[in-house]
Parts: C-alpha cells; structure tokens; sequence
C-alpha cells in the first residue's frame, strides 16, 4: 500500500507546487483533516463504509469542507480519495505528501531539543547555521528538555548532532572509561 500511497502523495504535490499553491497552508489543513478523521471514529466509518454511496460521503465532505474552511483544492483531493476507497490510507498519503514536498522544496525536517526556550533571534541563527551545514532549508519544530544542562540536539532525518552539556559529558565519560581499560 506505500506504493498507493505514495502515488496520490505524488499527484497531489503536483497539483499544489502546479497550480502555485501555498504549501504550507495544505500541508496544514491536509494534516488537520487526518487528525480530525483519527480522532472521530463516526466519521471515519462514514467515510471507510462500502455500502454507503460516494455520493452521500462527498456531501460530508463538502458540509466539514465548508463548516472549516477547507480550500477548494483539498475538498476535490479527499473527494478523489473517497471515490476510489482510499481514506484508510489517509495518513501515509498525508506523510508521504510532506515528504514529497520536503523533497521537491529542498526542505529539511529539524528538530531542535535545548535545555531552555530559544529567542527568535537565537532560532533564526541556530536555523541558519544548520541550512549552512546540511545545504537544505530547514522547517524547525523546537523542544526544550532541562535534563540537558545546556545546549541543544538536532536532529534531521536519522543523523543527530549532539551539541548538549549532557552530550560532551557523556562523550568524556565514555572516553575515559575507554582510556582507563
């Protein structure tokens, strides 16, 4: 089913990077609605159910569409996806769609654990700094972890920078433990 998945992720990226459309806006309202159908078993078994016309299921669509302000483009998407029975997959098309975005907008995923709340400005310097390194435009989500004395962690993809207190104090230890056999 990733291969499905994929598949409507691909086309819809098209769609949006095509027609110009404000990535960050869809990638939100597409996310929200998967959230929404997670989190609403009625809904999702309104949608999933076989006997129910695709008919009757749009019309949900287009109410929930109109009621959140959905924009035209995602109503037509999740339309699509419930004429051709493919809600249960809603959520790796919604991964792979980010993916995809991520990759055609040369965008990289970061997230940035510190020991206390970074300012705007130290965001934007640390977000630069990793752009510099990685050669990607970085979309951050941050987090604050005080167990880490000082510092931060970043993590892109699977590769972790380890800037942290606890991190160079974990590194000394293990140095001289090997030092010490």
């Amino acid at each position: 089913m990733a291969a499905v998945s994929s598949r409507y992720a691909r086309a819809f990226a098209d769609v949006v990077l095509e027609r110009r459309l404000d990535p960050t806006q869809l990638r939100r309202e597409l996310g929200s609605l998967a959230e929404m159908l997670g989190q609403n078993p009625e809904l999702r078994r309104v949608w999933e159910a076989p006997a129910l016309p695709a008919a009757q299921k749009r019309a949900v669509l287009d109410a929930l569409a109109k009621r959140l302000g959905f924009s035209p483009v995602l109503r037509n998407f999740v339309a699509v996806l419930i004429d051709h029975e493919r809600i249960p997959l809603l959520e790796q098309i919604v991964r792979q769609f980010e993916l995809e975005l991520d990759r055609r907008l040369n965008l990289a995923q970061a997230e940035i654990t510190s020991a206390r709340d970074l300012s705007a400005e130290e965001q934007r310097v640390l977000e630069a700094e990793l752009e510099r390194m990685i050669g990607k435009k970085v979309r951050a989500s941050y987090h604050r972890d005080p167990n880490l004395l000082g510092g931060a962690v970043i993590k892109v993809g699977s590769t972790i920078y380890d800037g942290s207190v606890l991190g160079q104090l974990n590194k000394i230890r293990e140095h001289l433990v090997e030092s010490g056999s």
